[in-house]
């Protein structure tokens, strides 16, 4: 052979010698061998390894890292071994010329190529140091081989020195062991890490990640993690503990990579489209068809038959993480054949204990290759789940930051077909998916490649019997199949459910105020366990298909054992089932078992995928706003600063158009106002000056920058300062001004926090006055050229507007030299406008100065003369009340919503207001909203037993049993293939092989069946305690008083019915099932392992307990990093919400980029928290592994020690289970820290249950008289209450009587206590001291719903559901369809409603968007009109209606309640001029009470006021 002329000239030394290295008791490898391959290996890997890495390298840029000592040191090392390798070359030389023998060609070449090899080595290790690379692996990798590869003959060089000496090259010799030490150095350095690279992030960053300074060793088993391990097992970890992202995991560098991606293929298919239509015109149309009365949901699943070719989200996806995921396949091809190595080992060694002349050295030689490949397999699977779950997770930062730049620009007629509910769970639920999914992804490929493997090895060992294994696993797989196709439809099915659930409930939990007022709880929660029910029908049909899909997968790899063993046996009376065959086999088995478990798993969760992925893709492909509707580059020479030309608007291109021929000129500074009835189009005009309408025809040009103000206000959950100053930079001057403009300095001193206080979702905790006057100032703040304002006095009272109207919008105000679009009801503002537009049904249909359009005697003019009557005085009045509005500034709104600003009413029971500004304002006061905490410490016993009791009991225990014995059986018929396989053979044949076949079989039937039950008592266990608590947690939840919706943000409320009720329906009887199953499958597996060879109980406690501490270690700080991740995960949904209903407000302000920025930083903030969780996932399985590892080597160690004593079978049987320990180790570990996270859920679903409750619903039995309150007489005596226990009395020692019958009005400043009366009337406050008696009977006494239920109130928001317009009415159906004809008729609505396509049943849209303020409004009278009881309360009822309508409420009020007792909150006095009696309170305390004339003659407070409104 070539390679021995090449060793040696005289073929003395041979490349191979099988004596000399095998068949030995003293094995070693020739000189030749050594010399060539063990020399040539490093050199390969290096050679092929380099350019790959250096290209590599070369796109990864850190900034380059100084000369430290480190690479100094490793620099020379390189150069010194380089030094060695050419030392020997010129010896080679050297020997050749001098030297009596000629050396062999090896001695040249192999050093030659090493050396080469050692400055390659050095280059790269410069190289690296340049491009920033702090810790290498290849080079680890490098040295570690080439120190292995120099061990072998180092080795040999000693014991051939020992053996004849005379034989030894000094020179050579001596080159070597330096060459060996030099080795022993280099891969020492190489596993330190280098100092971080300069101009880096880590150094700004105050708690850097210490991943990528982490040294390679230290980074693949995951080590660098240990401190926060540590930390976090001495306490629980907190916020300030978390490292921030590595760069390439935020969000800036992630989200813009598939925005850019996702634009270019929209881009792309745009440019398809416009080849295949014509013309332009037939483009609009096309978008048009779409019809959206089409369901949401269905859209998503129905392909619609639109011919053009969609814009492939998944094709974006997978440009963008492709790259990085790529290498995840490259670990999972290595370790998907490493898996095959242990079955082949076995083999090995029940092949040595069966032959008992081989060398003991052999087996301890299998042993440890079954250590190291062990070893390197689990290594190389945790570097691969931890690139999975790293994509994961940027996918899901890159799905949620696109959702959330879409949601910002998507137009209003793609906004109406997706409501809020479900953009949210686009962002929680469909990214969650995607992220589950791409962990699992590659068992596509790799499934079916572990399968042929495992069938190649088997057909090696078992021959054509295999075949009918694999017939059993292929009729398995349309089985698996179908259960799968039908789990999708199961699956949709459910998420529509859940879908219309939370968005009921989501509603629900924003009319609270009015559900309680209405008593409609009971309604509403009925409607919700309805949906409930059918959701849970569903997944009780999935619970019986996952029993069979559970009960085919346990089964199957025991049927394929059975099959294959049967025929094998059967076919041919000589084929003998030895030791061997058998258990091989079964490990194989055990092998395949994995991926075809996976298989079906992985295609239902890439179908849950293609779900979302279709949702998600339809969402990103909603039409935009368009960007040139509105042009805002008008010349500057042009003197108008508004122009619509021909205009013709709609909300979306299906509808008619809203807005038509509008042809407007605005000049510059002009103010103008808009007038009209309710639902004549005036938002939407200045919707259309937004942008923010569908532009038909005709141009609209707006010059300079806008503010917007909208008729519902904005506001968000931050401080009363950040929502004024609202992004711009702090300006003290101008904000000090802009609040005393806008009359919210005496808020600010009522406020508990001053500026400082928080304000909660959606303003609750101001008054509606308040939140309107926020919302202006923080227009005026802003400074822009424009300002639109879409009646920002509606909510406030006379003076206050006037003061407003004077200081700010008027021709005095701080805005006199802007341009301002007001719309308004108010009359008496209308003589200052430059310009008014009078609106009709959509058009402008007059235009003019208001001398102008008197002048002209249009309906304008007839309009204003019938109710100037109303407002005289007015005007006269102007001059000299302009320093009185100042005094009145203070008296700011009217109180608002009742109970809405629990915490505005506090403080004025200080007598002195200096006091009050002395008590520096202390920002923890204005706290409102209690974040989503989290719990801390292990899950207490008694959430399980709960989570059992809601179970049942009986149940519980039947199931346990079932596992018990399905694992009993399980193990013995394995046993029995054991004693099968060590049957003697007589004559080439086993005698009894057939009983021992038939009761094989039984054991494995029986088995099956035990499966199948524990699998559907579970399920169905899973379900009664799901529907349990979900009932007691929603039944909890309405039964909270007002004061706990207040401090709950509804997200958290929502979060608990929607991520932990699909926790605990969904995850948990899965996770039990699953953990209940690893549990025994290790119980079992060291039992089997101690029988055969009991000396591993030596080890087996101590590896026990390494075990369990690792562990508890290890849950210690994953499950507060999980509760941390859960904590910090509510705030990006809580924003978002936010966003969605501020959108136009930010779109107007333009200020989109701050929005996204803060949504990229909470989402990063909450991915900060998932990043260290799964790298504590990896930790912990890196660390397991190996203990698994370690038992499984030395079951074998002491199975090799033991072998005389040892039959083949018992071995077999023993090893082929401690092969599968360390997957079952794992996997118990991560189920019971699952379980345990998961079992959180019920704990949160728990905690409400233990919540502060209202007192009882109804009274058993009811005491209360037929048809009570007959005369509607109410008593206050001595009446008092407080906002919270630890605050002073808001109203006290009210001691009033009210007559049956009485029409009585209700005034006094802001804070004055007016809504306070009312919440103490429908006790959503309970009284703190004194009663209230209604006809005699105390309320205090009666069921909440019996005395809700027959007071009406009309509250200040009209809030409505979404459901039919009669839903809205009469939740509980109790009256006919003419009574509430009646009602609308009444109500001036019966003309709009029989306009409606659908009538009575017209959907309202979420919180009756569809429909405008003021129409909401008269459907709340409409309501009251319905229900007709003997006590009516309005709460400023009328504040967003025009004058006209406001005359007809009252004359309605008037005629249809004219023998009930109305008690009036009144903003406008004009309304409560006719009432019989006039209540003022002040500061909480009643100051006047008598009738109004009576008032005005005394000239107290009531005069002043009516002063101030120009009524005297």
């Amino acid at each position: 052979m070539g390679l021995d002329k090449f060793c040696s000239p005289d073929n003395s030394d041979p490349f191979w010698d099988w004596n000399r290295t095998w068949h030995t008791e003293n094995p070693d490898l020739t000189n030749c061998f050594q010399n060539t391959v063990l020399v040539w290996l490093p050199c390969l890997y290096l050679w092929i390894c380099a350019p790959v890495y250096l290209i590599s390298l070369r796109s990864h840029n850190r900034g380059y890292i100084c000369m430290t000592h480190l690479n100094k040191a490793k620099t020379a090392v390189g150069f010194l071994l380089w030094i060695i390798c050419w030392s020997d070359v010129f010896y080679s030389f050297w020997e050749r010329s001098y030297g009596s023998t000629v050396p062999a060609p090896v001695l040249l070449i192999s050093p030659t190529l090493l050396g080469l090899t050692m400055l390659l080595a050095t280059l790269v290790i410069q190289y690296e140091r340049m491009k920033g690379v702090q810790s290498s692996g290849v080079m680890l990798i490098y040295w570690l081989l080439a120190l292995l590869c120099a061990t072998v003959t180092f080795r040999t060089k000693i014991l051939q020195a020992l053996a004849e000496p005379s034989n030894v090259s000094v020179w050579r010799y001596t080159t070597f062991y330096i060459y060996y030490a030099l080795l022993l150095v280099a891969l020492f350095l190489s596993c330190l890490s280098d100092q971080p690279p300069l101009f880096s992030e880590t150094v700004k960053d105050p708690n850097p990640c210490p991943e990528p300074g982490a040294s390679f060793l230290s980074r693949i088993t995951f080590w660098w993690i240990t401190r926060m391990m540590v930390t976090g097992y001495k306490r629980p970890l907190e916020e300030k503990d978390l490292w921030s992202l590595n760069s390439e995991d935020c969000s800036q560098k992630v989200v813009p990579q598939l925005v850019r991606r996702w634009n270019a293929e929209c881009q792309k298919v745009k440019r398809t489209e416009q080849k295949t239509l014509y013309s332009p015109k037939r483009a609009h149309h096309n978008d048009g068809k779409e019809d959206r009365a089409v369901e949401e949901s269905e859209i998503l699943i129905v392909k619609t038959p639109k011919k053009t070719k969609e814009s492939s989200l998944f094709w974006a996806l997978c440009l963008t993480f492709g790259p990085y995921f790529f290498i995840s396949c490259l670990y999972k091809i290595i370790q998907d054949v490493l898996m095959f190595v242990g079955p082949e080992i076995l083999r090995f060694l029940i092949h040595f204990v069966n032959d008992s002349s081989a060398p003991s050295w052999q087996g301890y030689f299998y042993t440890s290759l079954l250590f190291i490949c062990t070893c390197v397999q689990s290594l190389i699977l945790q570097r691969y789940f931890h690139v999975c779950f790293v994509s994961g997770m940027r996918l899901r930062t890159a799905i949620i930051g696109a959702v959330y730049r879409k949601a910002l620009v998507i137009s209003s007629a793609a906004r109406r077909c997706s409501t809020v509910g479900e953009i949210v769970n686009l962002m929680s639920v469909d990214a969650q998916r995607f992220m589950d999914l791409i962990t699992y992804i590659n068992m596509i490929w790799s499934a079916p490649l572990q399968v042929v493997l495992a069938l190649y090895f088997l057909w090696q060992n078992l021959g054509p019997s295999v075949l009918a294994g694999v017939a059993v696993m292929i009729l398995m797989v349309p089985l698996n199949a179908v259960i799968a196709m039908k789990t999708k439809t199961y699956q949709v099915a459910q998420m529509k459910s859940k879908d219309n659930r939370i968005k009921l409930m989501n509603e629900m939990l924003n009319g609270i105020k009015v559900l309680k007022l209405y008593a409609w709880e009971l309604a509403f929660k009925d409607k919700v366990s309805e949906i409930r029910e059918s959701e849970l029908k569903v997944l009780k049909k999935a619970a019986y298909l996952g029993a069979v899909s559970t009960f085919t997968w346990v089964c199957a790899p025991f049927l394929v054992a059975l099959s294959t063993f049967s025929v094998y046996v059967l076919i041919d009376e000589h084929n003998v089932l030895d030791a061997q065959k058998a258990f091989v086999s079964l490990a194989l088995f055990n092998i395949l078992r994995f991926p075809l478990n996976m298989l079906p798993m992985v295609i239902s969760s890439m179908v849950q995928a293609s779900v979302s992925l279709k949702r998600l893709q339809v969402f990103l492909s909603h039409e935009e706003l368009q960007e040139d509707s509105v042009d805002h580059t008008a010349p500057a020479g042009s003197p108008n600063s508004i122009s619509i030309v021909e205009g013709v608007f709609s909300w979306s291109r299906a509808e008619s158009p809203t807005l038509k021929r509008l042809n407007v000129c605005i000049p510059e500074g002009a103010l103008v106002a808009v007038v009209g009835h309710v639902g004549s189009g005036k938002s939407s005009l200045l919707s259309a000056l937004l942008g923010e309408m569908d532009k038909l025809e005709g141009t609209v040009a707006v010059k300079g920058s806008v503010a917007y103000v909208p008729q519902q206000a904005w506001i968000q959950n931050s401080t009363l300062k950040d929502n004024i100053i609202f992004g711009q930079e702090r300006r003290e001057a101008w904000y000090q001004r802009v609040v005393e403009a806008c009359a919210l300095q005496p808020d600010l001193e009522i406020l508990p926090a001053g500026e400082e206080t928080e304000i909660g979702e959606k303003g609750v905790n101001l008054s509606g006055g308040q939140k309107q006057r926020v919302s202006l100032a923080r227009a005026v703040y802003c400074d822009r050229s424009i300002y639109l304002l879409d009646d920002p006095l509606s909510a406030v009272d006379a003076h206050v507007g006037k003061h407003i109207f004077d200081h700010v919008i008027g021709p005095q105000g701080l805005l006199k030299d802007k341009t301002r679009v007001l719309v308004t009801h108010g009359l008496s503002y209308l003589p200052q406008a430059n310009l008014i537009l009078v609106m009709l049904e959509g058009e402008i249909t007059e235009v003019g100065s208001y001398q102008q359009l008197m002048a002209t005697e249009g309906a304008f003019a007839e309009f204003v003369r019938t109710y100037a009557a109303e407002q005289t005085g007015n005007n006269d009045s102007m001059p000299k009340s302009g320093t009185k509005a100042m005094e009145n500034g203070s008296v700011t709104t009217l109180a608002g919503s009742p109970g809405s600003h629990s915490v505005s009413k506090v403080s004025l029971t200080v007598k002195d207001n200096k006091e009050l500004s002395k008590k520096a304002k202390n920002p923890e006061v204005g706290k409102l909203t209690e974040a989503d905490k989290a719990s801390t410490g292990r899950v207490k016993l008694s959430v399980f037993w709960a989570y059992m009791k809601a179970i049942g009991v009986l149940l519980s225990f039947i199931s346990l049993f079932l596992f018990l014995a399905h694992h009993l059986l399980s193990m013995f018929s394995n046993y029995w293939l054991s004693l099968w396989t060590d049957d003697p053979v007589v004559n080439g044949t086993q005698p009894n092989r057939l009983m021992r076949l038939g009761v094989y079989g039984g054991l494995g039937l029986s088995q099956g069946v035990a499966v199948f039950c524990y699998s559907i008592s579970v399920s169905i266990g899973g379900i009664l305690a799901s529907r349990y608590l979900h009932q007691s947690m929603l039944y909890q939840v309405l039964r909270s008083p007002m004061s706990f919706f207040e401090r709950t943000p509804s997200g958290n409320l929502v979060n608990r019915f929607a991520k932990e009720m699909d926790t605990i329906d969904s995850l948990i009887p899965s996770i039990i099932k699953m953990f209940m199953g690893s549990m025994f499958n290790v119980l079992g597996s060291c039992v089997i392992i101690l029988v055969a060879t009991p000396l591993v109980a030596v080890i087996i406690p101590f590896l026990g307990l390494l075990y369990f501490f690792v562990q508890r270690f290890y849950v210690a700080s994953s499950r507060q990093l999980k509760r941390l991740e859960s904590v910090s995960r509510s705030p990006i949904y809580t924003h978002f919400n936010e966003t969605l209903l501020g959108t136009s407000v930010i779109r107007a302000f333009g200020e989109q980029e701050r929005f996204i920025h803060e949504s990229d930083l909470r989402v990063d903030h909450n991915q900060k928290a998932y990043y260290p969780s799964i790298v504590a996932n990896r930790w912990l399985a890196v660390r397991l592994e190996f203990v698994g590892n370690c038992i499984v080597s030395f079951a074998a160690l002491f199975a090799v020690i033991a072998r005389e004593n040892l039959s083949p079978g018992i071995m077999g049987l023993s090893i082929s289970y401690a092969l599968q320990l360390t997957a079952s180790l794992t996997w118990l570990v991560r189920m019971s820290s699952d379980v345990e996270t998961n079992i959180v859920a019920v704990e949160r679903v728990k905690e409400y249950c233990d919540t502060e409750k209202e007192a009882e619903w109804k009274h058993e039995p009811s005491g209360l008289p037929q048809g009570w309150p007959t005369t509607g007489c109410i008593e206050f005596r001595g009446f008092g209450l407080r906002y919270r226990d630890n605050l002073d009395l808001a109203i006290r020692n009210i001691t009033i009587t009210i007559n049956g019958g009485e029409k009585v009005g209700i005034v006094g400043r802001t804070g004055a206590g007016k809504s306070s009366l009312t919440l103490g009337l429908f006790r959503i406050i309970e009284a703190a001291e004194g009663h209230i008696l209604i006809d005699g009977l105390d309320i205090a006494k009666l069921g909440l719903h019996d005395l809700r239920s027959r007071v009406t109130i009309i509250p200040q928001d009209p809030v409505l559901f979404s459901g039919s317009l009669r839903m809205n009415l009469d939740p509980f159906d109790s009256y006919s369809d003419e009574e509430i004809w009646r009602a609308l008729e009444f109500s001036h609505l019966k003309n709009f409603v029989s306009g409606l396509p659908d009538k009575l049943s017209h959907e309202c849209s979420e919180g009756g968007e569809n429909l405008s303020v003021g129409q909401r409004q008269l459907l709340c009278l409409a309501r009251a009109l319905l229900r007709k009881t003997k006590i009516l309360v309005l709460d400023e009822a009328t504040a967003a209606v025009d004058m006209e309508t406001d005359n007809l409420i009252q004359s309605t009020i008037r005629s249809q309640f004219e023998d009930c007792t109305v008690i009036t909150i009144a903003h406008r006095l004009n309304t409560i001029m006719d009432y019989t009696r006039v209540l003022v309170l002040d500061k909480g305390e009643m100051a006047e009470f008598d009738s109004p004339s009576n008032l005005i003659a005394q000239r107290g407070a009531f005069y002043k006021m009516a002063k101030d409104a120009g009524l005297v």
